[in-house]
């Protein structure tokens, strides 16, 4: 069993390289606060642009995000080496405007499950933060 050295066990990514595994993934988690505590929502996405883009029902993950609009959003990937995780923090906002919708349409977020999603959601990065982790091999 070998381990990576503390120097290279964990690496801070730069703003760029986060966009760019994010486009790399379809699947990652929300967060709101509901009810004055944190939740947190699988959802699939798209990014680009300095925004992450999903689609959602009705229910209490819309709902939360009217009132409560700061979020944080995170994607991740393990594999047999390495593994790094993103997290955004923004402001999510529903999008209402036909112009809007149809462009979000085009980048193709799709819905896993065949439950109706027809509210298309947009959050604005105000802070990106990532890293890389090299992992202890078995």
């Amino acid at each position: 069993m070998s381990e990576p050295s503390d120097a290279d066990a964990v690496t801070v990514l730069e703003e760029d390289e986060c966009w760019e595994l994010l486009r790399t993934e379809k699947l990652g988690r929300l967060v709101v606060i509901a009810d004055g505590r944190p939740d947190i929502f699988p959802v699939n996405y798209v990014a680009g642009d300095g925004k992450v883009y999903f689609r959602s029902g009705e229910g209490s993950k819309l709902s939360e995000l009217a009132v409560h609009a700061e979020v944080a959003f995170e994607a991740d990937v393990v594999g047999e080496r390495t593994a790094w995780s993103v997290v955004v923090h923004g402001r999510a906002r529903i999008l209402t405007h036909f112009k809007e919708i149809q462009a979000v349409e085009e980048l193709g977020p799709t819905p896993w499950v065949p439950t109706p999603k027809y509210n298309f959601v947009e959050i604005t990065a105000t802070e990106i933060t990532g890293r890389r982790f090299a992992l202890i091999e078995h």
